[in-house]
């Protein structure tokens, strides 16, 4: 029988308490963070919705794992532990960790970037896209048309467009292709699902003109869910045989261990090549630390091990699956407008449709965040033109294919309770969104605008 209640599959042993704050005092802390969420004290924070990243609740399994981390330099007994759980999942040879999932970026795309390269993906998210540039390659986004429909019901929107990417490599020449990323889930495409079928014609298309082709995996688990409960044949294969087909048919991954690894550091680069993975291990040497260690701590390595095999289990999945797609559900009935079908990690509102009267030069997700939080105390995220926005010659606005505000759901940690207060807001952001203004950046840095720039109202 299934219930209506969705019940988490743990109980709560440690409590974390909450800053309740009144709305004056929001207003306040707001304008001392120049309109940027990025900027507040979490301790002003009631609902933290920023990021998925790094926010999860370790089990039981895992603080208790942490205390056998072997802190040695060389060959420590907790790398080889987190080793031999990431082989068995990817079945990759070379393993390298990294203290985040950008790091692995930077080595792998820095060293197979450069001016002249060209990488392609269903959609590059921030770090993944400014990791590209700043090595002077470019990063084109090739997703599948149904994705750039927000309401549009379709199982697979975070596909990529395989007519696309065969175009893009013959125009820019197969030699000077960096590499073909697709990100699983899709997470600028609103976390929307990558199917079985499209990884396998990714691959063969990758194959044909002999172009490297990576995952980025970090929400491997959440799609392998999707793959089983959406794809015919699929439903008879567990999510972590699911994962591993689709670890099966890249030349590697990148992966931040922050989300489906269920940690708050880590992440990790992991090839089938020698040569690559030898060059990726000098620079990871450079940068973040020996090849068994990487940045990481040996009780974080234990974490990790823990972690990645926690978040296949059925009655968790579920749970995470279902318990994001409540909060959309309630949204999507009250008449907020959002990217549908939900995601496995977020909710993505459609703020340039909940804002129609707020022009895209004025940042109308950038306006919601700031509404969210002064009503709510809730900290969400812009995934929208400022974020993505570019600018042409003449300095105008080149706006981002959508004006999102992406509710991240961190995992293991907010009660239905909780998402039940995030539903109560929204009603509140109904009553009087015709009068909501949008805002001007007054400050930014060249790369990842989003983090810093300093924001004021129009």
């Amino acid at each position: 029988m299934s219930f209506k209640t969705i019940i988490e599959p743990f109980k709560i042993k440690e409590i974390e308490p909450l800053s309740v704050t009144t709305e004056e005092e929001r207003i306040g802390y707001l304008k001392s963070a120049h309109f940027n969420p990025f900027m507040l004290k979490s301790e002003h924070v009631l609902i933290d919705l920023l990021t998925d990243s790094g926010t999860s609740a370790m089990s039981s399994k895992q603080w208790a794992a942490m205390m056998d981390g072997d802190e040695a330099y060389a060959g420590s007994r907790s790398w080889l532990k987190m080793e031999a759980v990431i082989k068995d999942l990817t079945g990759y040879e070379y393993i390298l960790p990294t203290h985040q999932g950008r790091a692995a970026e930077r080595i792998l795309y820095g060293y197979l970037g450069g001016k002249g390269k060209v990488f392609l993906s269903n959609t590059h998210f921030d770090t993944t896209r400014a990791n590209i540039e700043f090595s002077g390659a470019e990063a084109f986004d090739i997703p599948v048309e149904e994705a750039k429909h927000p309401m549009l019901d379709r199982p697979f929107k975070g596909n990529m467009d395989i007519k696309a990417l065969e175009e893009h490599i013959i125009k820019y020449g197969a030699e000077n292709i960096g590499g073909v990323i697709l990100t699983v889930t899709n997470n600028s495409g609103g976390g929307q699902p990558v199917s079985m079928q499209n990884a396998i014609e990714v691959k063969n298309v990758c194959s044909k003109y002999k172009v490297k082709y990576f995952l980025d995996c970090c929400r491997i688990a959440e799609n392998s869910y999707y793959v089983n409960h959406r794809e015919k044949g699929y439903e008879v294969k567990t999510y972590k045989q699911i994962a591993q087909e689709m670890f099966s048919l890249a030349d590697g991954c990148v992966m931040s261990a922050k989300k489906d690894g269920l940690v708050n550091m880590g992440g990790f680069l992991a090839v089938k090549d020698k040569s690559l993975a030898d060059a990726c291990t000098n620079l990871l040497i450079i940068t973040e630390g020996f090849a068994t260690y990487g940045g990481l701590s040996g009780r974080s390595m234990e974490a990790i091990a823990v972690g990645l095999q926690e978040v296949f289990e059925p009655d968790y999945l579920k749970y995470r699956i279902r318990s994001t797609a409540y909060l959309g559900e309630k949204l999507y009935k009250m008449g907020v407008p959002l990217i549908y079908p939900i995601g496995g990690h977020a909710v993505y509102i459609d703020a340039k449709a909940f804002y129609p009267h707020i022009p895209v030069e004025e940042y109308p997700g950038q306006a919601m965040v700031c509404e969210l939080y002064t009503k709510g105390g809730i900290r969400s995220v812009e995934i929208g033109s400022v974020m993505f926005g570019k600018y042409d010659e003449d300095g105008k606005l080149i706006p981002a294919p959508n004006e999102l505000v992406r509710l991240a759901i961190p995992r293991r940690v907010y009660t239905q309770s909780h998402i039940e207060y995030v539903i109560e807001v929204f009603e509140l952001l109904l009553t009087g969104k015709e009068k909501v203004k949008g805002l001007k950046i007054v400050e930014e840095p060249e790369f990842l605008r989003h983090f810093t720039a300093k924001f004021d109202k129009i």
